[in-house]
């Protein structure tokens, strides 16, 4: 009954899929950039690089620890370690075969974590909108049937107050045929017929 009316975006359906391929691209750029401006065989900076990733693994792993672990900072901070490690070894490796070969890697690993969201995303879309058709239909049933039952009630009614009025007419032309002798419907049981009633 509600339907949407507003068609999405092309580019809201593409940047989800493409976000995994761009972060790595950027790690990538970013590190090459960084390698030309002298990270290339810096140990300083390849000690930096491995730090912040150990850190980052280090806060991964705490964030997971035990059952109340937080899986969404958890994978952040995991996420953050790869991304250091890569970024370091892109920046500080010599020419390009190293890096795009890990580019791939990181691309095709970042893909297959977001596929298994995708699909959870997608099953908790299709149940929400299985349950929400569920209800429209379990509401439209509702209106029918109330819909169904007011119609009958005004049928009834509207059948009595037709028979009413039939009853009546039929006793007001019963009571003008000549020789109607009211008497013998009351000694018959029959209630008193009002005009009786008023002349007493």
């Amino acid at each position: 009954m509600n339907e949407q009316i507003v068609a999405r975006h092309w580019l809201a359906h593409i940047a989800p899929k493409a976000a995994p391929a761009l972060a790595t691209s950027t790690v990538l750029i970013l590190a090459r950039i960084w390698n030309a401006n002298g990270a290339e065989h810096s140990v300083g900076n390849a000690v930096l690089m491995t730090a912040l990733s150990l850190a980052a693994a280090a806060a991964g792993a705490c964030a997971s620890v035990g059952r109340a672990g937080d899986p969404v900072i958890a994978g952040t901070a995991f996420a953050a370690s790869s991304a250091l490690a890569f970024a370091g070894v892109a920046g500080y490796a010599d020419g390009l075969p190293l890096p795009l070969l890990l580019w791939s890697v990181a691309t095709a690993g970042a893909y297959g974590l977001a596929a298994r969201y995708w699909r959870r995303d997608r099953r908790d879309r299709v149940a929400f909108e299985r349950h929400v058709s569920d209800r429209r239909e379990e509401r439209a049933h509702i209106e029918r049937v109330e819909t169904i039952r007011g119609t009958t009630q005004v049928e009834v009614a509207r059948t009595g107050a037709a028979y009413a009025e039939s009853l009546a007419q039929a006793l007001t032309a019963r009571a003008m045929l000549p020789g109607f002798d009211p008497g013998a419907l009351e000694s018959a049981g029959l209630p008193e017929l009002p005009e009786r009633r008023d002349a007493a």
